[in-house]
């Protein structure tokens, strides 16, 4: 910041040494750009100033909480925590629904789809009856495993005419 305060201190001294003079239009001009440049590096040396106090502020509180966490957190294994989430999500069972309104895909957790009997989009917020789905699934589901077993068939039969 005493760089900043030096180099206008030299261009002042440089606008009295070239006889700049306040009587001129260029000169009120240059006088006033080098007064704007002081307050500038008095604006400046003064952010700094907050700055390191703010920095200060900071590195003592992460300090502070640095010593809260181990004491909290002294006996906490990282590798058990994600043991114990990693288990968990791989026991949860989602469930595919696509509104039949907005055609938009999301999931239910399998609990939720079992115990209730209706659920709102949360895209369209229409209500959708879990009961229709299910009839929509199981006829789609069949249509799948008929059309496999008729792929099947054919293939089958063209191996053997080969």
């Amino acid at each position: 910041m005493e760089n900043l305060y030096e180099k206008v201190a030299y261009l002042r001294g440089l606008a009295d040494g070239l006889g700049v003079s306040e009587e001129s239009k260029e000169g009120r001009l240059i006088r006033s750009i080098i007064d704007v440049l002081d307050e500038f590096a008095d604006a400046i040396n003064e952010l700094d100033t907050r700055y390191c106090e703010l920095e200060d502020v900071v590195e003592s509180l992460d300090e502070d909480l640095e010593k809260l966490e181990d004491e909290v957190y002294e006996d906490y294994d990282d590798e058990e925590y994600d043991d114990y989430y990693d288990e968990e999500d791989e026991d949860e069972d989602l469930i595919e629904i696509t509104c039949p309104n907005c055609k938009v895909t999301f999931y239910l957790e399998e609990d939720e789809y079992l115990n209730e009997d209706e659920i709102e989009c949360p895209n369209c917020n229409e209500v959708i009856y879990l009961d229709e789905l299910e009839e929509e699934y199981d006829h789609e589901e069949y249509d799948q495993d008929y059309e496999d077993d008729e792929k099947d068939e054919e293939s089958e039969e063209n191996g053997q005419n080969k």
